[in-house]
């Protein structure tokens, strides 16, 4: 267990599905569960995932087994007796045991890694909706499995991450792949960059220049500040970022990821009030890879980007200060 959930008295329990399948209960209370379930449809499981690289983008492409369209939820958690369940997808994108990647006209390699789906609570309550503590809980969540996972030989980087379409039941995923994604060595190639010039951090000089400027902020809390960038791609794009450089969730302190949990919550009320509905939106921990290095320039944030997600090169359609100012104007109440 790391030191994230023992200092907050967090307690865990991991199972194994009938199926061999992990499953990862947390709770404020004593876990006492001990029945781990699985669908019982007669689907074997037996996934097979892998890689294929793409000579034009410099980049691995996932094939993967197609899930269905409304994965049963409520098939793979115990009934009660959890406030948060984490278990390992069925059909996965990654796969520990993925072998024997199929040979064709470009490198080919097997999908090792992990797939996980992060079921917010009981309640089929979308992130934005649930208990303040429900939202701090599964940020030390998030840390943990961060932790845990980044400790595993077959995997690179950690992505926790959220695409929300609301037809669906609430539910975030993990997914622990054998690489660093493109974007995020690009990301992480300019922060390293700049700190070989500066000897200070990318991006705690740009939230520096959005105090100072003040104008697309949207959460200023004592620890954590959330803004929608100057340099936008999309409207109500948000970044939720600590005042405190740190390179993974899972290096953030307790009172950090409590400020994280508001910040996070009043941007989601803020986001599902100005556009007078639940919005879909795409949200991502961008955070250091898991090689074991310090990372000094690397610092972790969340970013939310409504609508959809990005790809290529995006064309803003709005002001970043006028999408601000309107998420600003929604009064939200942190229960």
């Amino acid at each position: 267990m790391s030191a994230a959930l023992e200092m907050r008295r967090i307690y865990k329990r991991q199972l194994r599905k009938p199926d061999g399948r992990s499953l990862v209960l947390y709770s404020h209370a004593p876990i006492d569960v001990l029945d781990a379930p699985a669908p019982g449809d007669g689907t074997k499981f037996a996934p097979n995932p892998h890689l294929r690289w793409h000579p034009l983008r410099g980049e691995w492409v996932v094939c993967a087994s197609a899930k269905p369209r409304d994965p049963a939820i409520a098939a793979e958690v115990p009934r009660a007796g959890w406030d948060i369940a984490v278990y390992e997808d069925r059909f996965p994108t990654f796969f520990g045991g993925a072998h024997d990647a199929p040979r064709t006209i470009v490198p080919t390699e097997p999908a090792r890694g992990v797939s996980e789906v992060v079921v917010y609570g009981q309640e089929s309550k979308p992130l934005g909706a649930l208990p303040l503590w429900n939202v701090e809980l599964l940020v030390d969540v998030w840390a943990d499995r961060t932790h845990e996972l980044g400790l595993r030989q077959d995997v690179a980087y950690v992505h926790v991450f959220e695409n929300r379409a609301v037809e669906q039941r609430p539910h975030g995923q993990i997914h622990a792949y054998p690489f660093v994604p493109q974007d995020v060595a690009r990301e992480l190639g300019e922060q390293q960059a700049y700190y070989a010039r500066t000897g200070r951090g990318l991006l705690a000089d740009y939230v520096a220049r959005e105090l100072a400027d003040g104008r697309r902020i949207v959460y200023a809390g004592s620890r954590v500040v959330a803004f929608v960038p100057a340099c936008a791609r999309s409207p109500y794009e948000t970044w939720i970022v600590p005042l405190k450089p740190s390179p993974r969730l899972s290096d953030l302190g307790a009172r950090d990821r409590m400020d994280l949990s508001r910040a996070l919550k009043t941007v989601l009320l803020r986001l599902d009030g100005v556009c007078g509905r639940p919005t879909p939106y795409s949200m991502s921990i961008h955070q250091a890879p898991a090689d074991g290095a310090t990372h000094l320039e690397a610092h972790v944030h969340i970013e939310i980007h409504p609508g959809h997600d990005l790809a290529g090169v995006s064309t803003a359609q709005a002001l970043p200060e006028q999408k601000a100012q309107e998420l600003r104007r929604i009064e939200v109440i942190l229960e």
